[in-house]
């Protein structure tokens, strides 16, 4: 066992003067892809027996530890037990980070925890405090499995009249991890996703309030468990909170709106199905990826409205992707405090920092880079309409997982340029927003200022 953690500390190099942190966590989650994806080229993963080719178990590898659920094999019925059991353990680790995984491993070792080691754990779940982070990390752990228990207890109470105890129950810790996870992997078979439980108000409340929990953070579970007062919550507690629900709402009512008249969604259901359904719809998105409307059959401001939601995802330092909301909710704050004429940008009586602002722009101007070059590359390799094309990379870089049908279509050049979007969407942000930090550090005395110029804008 000691021979396995020395192995574990030289392949995160870990020691004085190795590698940067941000290096660490993309070879961590390379390595995780790399492992998974070779388990998955074995014979006894799929359900046939047969091995399978490399670049579609590099996909699903990809797509479940950035925790993403985009697939162009149907995992129910493709894969065996066995690589179902891969599959989910991959998200699982995705979701809380390998870092939190890692750490976990140690304590069970009674191993020693360095200062350098703390930096990275610290880094990989996007906090700045280094004291407590052990502690911190082992809550976070207990937190999702407890969460995680109650979800598949409930979910067990659908899928076990339905399937029997075996299969109920492994159908529901699966689906319970991948719903917190925010990952959007499903075994109900033939890319359906949840279709079957459209106006199933257990399932879909459970499978949405996975969701939204994994997708707040666990800072600010943390905060609202130990402190309980809104008043009293931290600026960035609140932001989040704020932010979640307004989106949750605003997805919803325009949702429901859209699909009123629907005949293939909403028009047939009763009136507590259109609003469930409107609901999850809005929920999922950010960034789970179920769905229980076939996404071929909503209008097009539904598609809109959930490439919105997609691309803006959940909150930071949670399982969920996207450019984050207190990222939008930033932006958004100072283009008001522009318009009212303020010089600093504030919210619930505090000032946002300027650099805090410049981080939030730096990461949506990437972010759009990124997905206009996806999007034009798809648009060369794929013959397929450009708002499936659209929506497919929107989805992959904010780890969502939805598809209008493109994924099981991609051609391999396709497959590969979305496994590419769907690691810079899992590492992306947080890789950049540690960058800014580093740069920021340096000491500005030491650099050569220029005079001030002016430019026009807008």
């Amino acid at each position: 066992m000691s021979s396995f953690f020395k192995i574990l500390k030289n392949h995160l190099a870990i020691k004085r003067g190795s590698i940067k942190p941000t290096q660490i966590l993309i070879m961590g989650f390379a390595s995780m892809i790399l492992i998974g994806a070779i388990l998955l080229t074995l014979p006894i993963a799929s359900a046939s027996g047969n091995s399978t080719d490399f670049i579609t178990t590099l996909f699903t590898a990809t797509s479940a530890v950035c925790v993403t659920g985009l697939v162009v094999v149907d995992t129910a019925t493709y894969w065996s037990a066995f690589g179902q059991t891969i599959i989910i353990i991959l998200v699982q680790i995705g979701g809380l980070g390998f870092m939190s995984i890692a750490t976990l491993l140690f304590l069970i070792a009674r191993k020693k925890i360095s200062f350098k080691e703390r930096q990275v754990i610290s880094e990989s779940l996007n906090t700045k405090q280094l004291g407590g982070i052990v502690k911190y990390t082992k809550s976070l752990i207990l937190f999702t499995l407890l969460v995680e228990l109650i979800g598949a207890i409930f979910l067990s109470t659908r899928f076990i009249p339905e399937f029997g105890i075996g299969k109920g129950i492994s159908m529901s810790v699966f689906h319970a991890i991948s719903a917190f996870c925010n990952a959007g992997f499903d075994i109900i078979g033939e890319f359906r996703s949840f279709t079957p439980y459209l106006n199933d108000v257990i399932i879909n409340l459970t499978l949405g309030f996975l969701i939204i929990i994994g997708g707040l953070g666990f800072s600010v579970i943390s905060d609202i468990y130990e402190i309980r007062k809104f008043k009293r919550f931290s600026m960035h507690t609140k932001m989040v909170l704020f932010i979640s629900g307004f989106l949750i709402l605003f997805g919803t009512v325009l949702i429901l709106l859209f699909e009123y008249n629907n005949p293939n969604t909403l028009k047939d259901l009763p009136w507590h199905g259109k609003i469930i359904a409107a609901w999850f719809q809005s929920v999922t998105p950010r960034t789970a990826g179920f769905n229980t409307m076939q996404l071929n059959t909503l209008t097009n401001a539904s598609i809109f409205i959930t490439i919105i939601l997609m691309f803006i995802g959940g909150s930071p330092g949670s399982t969920a992707g996207g450019v984050k909301t207190t990222t939008i909710g930033a932006v958004i704050l100072t283009v008001r405090s522009v318009l009212k004429g303020d010089s600093q940008t504030e919210v619930f009586k505090r000032n946002i920092p300027f650099n805090v602002i410049k981080k939030a722009l730096s990461i949506i101007t990437i972010a759009v880079f990124i997905i206009c070059v996806g999007i034009i590359l798809l648009s060369v390799t794929e013959q397929a309409p450009f708002i499936d094309i659209v929506f497919e990379v929107f989805s992959a870089f904010g780890t969502v997982g939805l598809s209008l049908g493109l994924t099981p279509d991609l051609s391999m050049i396709g497959r590969v340029i979305i496994m590419v979007i769907m690691f810079i969407g899992r590492l992306g942000p947080l890789t950049i927003a540690i960058a800014i930090n580093e740069i920021q550090a340096t000491n500005d005395s030491d650099r050569l200022k220029y005079p001030k110029g002016n430019i026009l804008v807008g």
